[in-house]
């Protein structure tokens, strides 16, 4: 058994190893064509339970990314968990943020990485800035 499984066994509730597995299977039943950064990040949010999670396919709606990851916290130290994972999982897997911001307060978190930027918020200000509304012209893909 690895390091990072066992580490993840000791944080993860039960039951929620396979509720990641599936989290792959779908993903990879819904669009083949995602970047892995995008299942990697996606992975790591679910890990952490990330709650509400929403990915929206930017591709042909902006220049500035391809995949936005929206996700929610329960308080500003669940959101830093999810982010932390998402950050570790993502440079484990060889990919490392071009920013991270607002770890410090933890109310928005926001990592960039280029073809996809994931956005960690706590519940009242997901629903004051209302992305998914914004980016309304994008498909948004439900992720469980």
């Amino acid at each position: 058994m690895s390091l990072n499984t066992t580490r993840a066994s000791r944080f993860n509730p039960i039951g929620s190893e396979e509720h990641v597995a599936q989290a792959r299977k779908k993903i990879k039943q819904d669009d083949a064509d995602r970047p892995p950064e995008v299942a990697v990040a996606v992975e790591a949010a679910l890990e952490r339970n990330a709650r509400q999670a929403a990915l929206l396919d930017l591709r042909g709606v902006s220049d500035a990314t391809d995949w936005f990851l929206i996700v929610s916290g329960d308080s500003d130290t669940h959101t830093r968990a999810i982010a932390d994972n998402i950050v570790e999982r993502m440079r484990e897997a060889g990919f490392r943020p071009s920013g991270v911001e607002g770890m410090a307060s933890a109310n928005w978190i926001l990592l960039d990485y280029i073809i996809l930027v994931v956005h960690v918020f706590l519940p009242r200000v997901r629903d004051y800035y209302d992305l998914e509304r914004l980016w309304g012209d994008a498909p948004a893909l439900a992720v469980e």
